[in-house]
């Protein structure tokens, strides 16, 4: 609490101070708790020499605070962790439009903001994460869990372990589901992963493993790099996980598997935009996208980087197909899903 009082006046200080405003600054708000992280802003330091102030909360508290604070907020760039939210922020004017050829360069078209009639963008994907299925190995064949459809098939009946359906993760999958499927089919498979589940909803993605591993239930979605952390782990218990359990890359025949991302935008009313661009610039740059592979098992967006991650290779080999709709279309789609949970019972 002390530290987010003393953020908070610190921030207000330098909105209000002239001669603080012009010092080599960039206050962040972000989404992203990983401890990984701290190396990757000690080292944009050491480079630009622009200091970092930064204030953690998730996706929806920070939105909330730029909404509340307005011309006011101190924030320069804003960090989310799930598209729809970045989707929001933008729809709702919080972000304003960068224009850089060096993110435009690095960062497919798919991966970030739909472009303005500037001709920038409002927010720019910098890592992603599969959704993924695991399984156990010895119940569940891997062809009867190759596709998200076949989660709400009924030969899967009473195998199903996932998280509440409106959590951003599930929001952003069943969002790609809906472009792929229209809003018949889509609300079938709803109710039907209903059907199917071994319990109700409850808890992350790394509990959905490990109910997997544990004989609770055969069936499971989470992020790519919950797995990873198990896979790299060296605690007996978490390698006796990944033994028992399958992973499938589901869709690999027809659209690929849904990624979700993790991004960044310049804020609305930032006091140091230039500086912002550069950080962004600077998440974009192959030093920084290999951070975000092997610190936090997280695949890279930026074209031509290396990954170097044993987890990750281990998992998709020498790459996976992943489905090409825009990021954007699936932050607009979160509203009409969250009404069909709603109908379906999905908690």
């Amino acid at each position: 609490m002390l530290k987010r009082i003393f953020s908070l006046s610190f921030f207000t200080l330098l909105a209000t101070s002239p001669a603080l405003a012009q010092e080599q600054v960039v206050n962040i708000y972000s989404a992203r708790h990983y401890p990984s992280d701290e190396a990757l802003y000690s080292q944009f330091t050491r480079t630009t020499g622009i200091r970092i102030n930064r204030v953690d909360a998730d996706d929806a508290g920070i939105l909330a605070r730029l909404r509340a604070e307005g011309s006011a907020s101190p924030a320069d760039v804003i960090l989310l962790v799930d598209a729809a939210r970045l989707w929001r922020g933008e729809a709702e004017g919080l972000f304003q439009p960068v224009k850089s050829a060096v993110l435009d360069t690095a960062i497919p078209a798919q991966l970030r903001g739909a472009a303005g009639s500037d001709g920038g963008s409002a927010w720019y994907g910098f890592s992603t994460r599969a959704r993924v299925i695991v399984y156990d190995k010895i119940k569940v064949k891997r062809e009867d869990v190759d596709t998200y459809e076949e989660l709400g098939d009924v030969k899967n009946k009473g195998r199903l372990c996932i998280r509440s359906g409106s959590h951003p993760y599930n929001l952003s999958l069943f969002g790609a589901v809906l472009e792929h499927l229209g809003d018949q089919k889509t609300e079938a498979w709803l109710k039907g992963m209903v059907d199917n589940m071994a319990r109700a909803p409850k808890g992350g993605d790394t509990d959905q493993i490990r109910a997997v591993a544990s004989g609770e239930c055969a069936v499971a979605v989470t992020n790519t790099y919950y797995l990873a952390r198990l896979m790299r782990s060296s605690k007996p218990e978490d390698q006796a996980v990944v033994e028992r359990v399958g992973v499938v890359f589901p869709n690999q025949s027809s659209w690929g598997t849904h990624v979700n991302i993790a991004g960044g935008a310049v804020a609305r009313h930032a006091k140091h935009p230039a500086n912002a661009v550069k950080f962004l610039e600077y998440l974009a740059s192959p030093q920084a996208q290999e951070h975000f592979a092997n610190g936090n098992n997280e695949w890279p967006t930026a074209k031509g980087v290396k990954l170097d991650n044993p987890a990750l290779q281990a998992m998709g080999g020498n790459g996976f197909k992943s489905e090409t709709i825009p990021i954007s279309v699936v932050g607009q789609n979160s509203v009409k899903v969250q009404q069909m949970l709603d109908r379906a019972g999905f908690r």
